[in-house]
């Protein structure tokens, strides 16, 4: 369907359930989609971090989005994460995903190889000639290595190459002045920022973002909706309530001991054993580590549940 001009709202980054054997579980993905969209998001975003994009062969990707669009079933925007390295590989993924019928694409810098601004300008160009669909950029510092600033985005804005932007910067100051910039030039109408920043969202929405991708919105996609409602509002209080409560339910993506996994890893796991443990999904298993988490953290997880209302 359209991309609604600008996106506004609640848009999970899905996970990607997976079997024990690592196989993509269609069931609990189609699960997973009516779990967020009965709690109101306006759009769903297939293939991110919290998809595990990274880990994911290309078929693997290729099935997770087609089971993602068929359970939508055109009720909501589908965005489709075509990352990867260079701009020739990310064309590729484009193309398949836009043959798979999402609706938009969601795009970082070039990186492993770290590209200058110009260069990264004309990454997002290229692969926007290459496709019918309209291009999100994904500003991820923490795994790409290089900050999309107001400078770089707001001329991509203006000529038509992007159409909204994924900050998962954590940077709110550089948000302010992307905000600022685009609404000196008129263009907030019709660009759309959402923030990955799920710790501070109400800040940013606050702030003029339009919406937020949050990955505990897996989990949680009710309070987040709420949290959306609040700030659209502007009754900063309550949206502040809310985010209070979900920042202490976040404590599930901590978990995991910090001597034998990573934060992305113990996060990735702690969205799944919790999605596990409300019954949407059959298997906790992440891509790169199948081992569940151990006991003690399942326990925490549970407990997190129970304490912010959700079990």
């Amino acid at each position: 369907m359209p991309l609604p001009v600008p996106l506004r709202g609640v848009v999970p980054p899905l996970c990607t359930p997976l079997t024990s054997g690592g196989d993509v579980d269609v069931r609990s993905l189609g699960a997973l989609v009516e779990h967020v969209l009965s709690a109101g998001a306006e759009a769903v975003f297939a293939l991110g971090s919290s998809g595990e994009a990274a880990f994911l062969t290309d078929d693997r990707r290729g099935t997770a989005l087609r089971a993602v669009v068929e359970a939508v079933g055109g009720r909501v925007p589908v965005l489709a994460g075509a990352i990867d390295m260079t701009t020739a590989r990310v064309r590729a993924h484009a193309r398949a995903a836009e043959a798979l019928g999402a609706d938009a694409l969601v795009v970082t810098a070039p990186f492993y190889a770290l590209a200058h601004p110009v260069e990264t300008a004309g990454h997002f160009r290229r692969v926007r000639a290459g496709t019918g669909l309209p291009l999100i950029a994904y500003d991820i510092p923490s795994a790409v290595h290089s900050k999309l600033t107001a400078a770089t985005l707001l001329p991509l804005v203006e000529d038509g190459t992007l159409a909204g932007l994924k900050d998962s910067s954590g940077d709110l100051d550089a948000l302010r002045v992307l905000l600022a910039g685009l609404r000196e030039r008129g263009l907030d109408r019709t660009f759309s920022v959402l923030t990955g920043s799920e710790r501070a969202a109400d800040a940013a929405l606050l702030a003029g973002a339009h919406g937020v991708v949050p990955g505990l919105g897996n989990v949680d996609p009710a309070g987040y909706v709420r949290l959306y409602g609040h700030a659209r509002a502007g009754r900063g209080r309550e949206a502040a309530a809310e985010q209070d409560r979900l920042r202490a339910l976040f404590a599930l993506t901590e978990t995991g001991d910090p001597a034998v996994m990573s934060s992305g890893s113990s996060a990735l796991r702690g969205f799944k054993t919790a999605l596990h443990l409300l019954g949407v999904i059959d298997c906790p298993a992440t891509a790169a580590h199948p081992d569940p988490l151990p006991e003690a953290s399942v326990r925490t997880v549970r407990r997190l549940l129970e304490e912010a209302g959700l079990l």
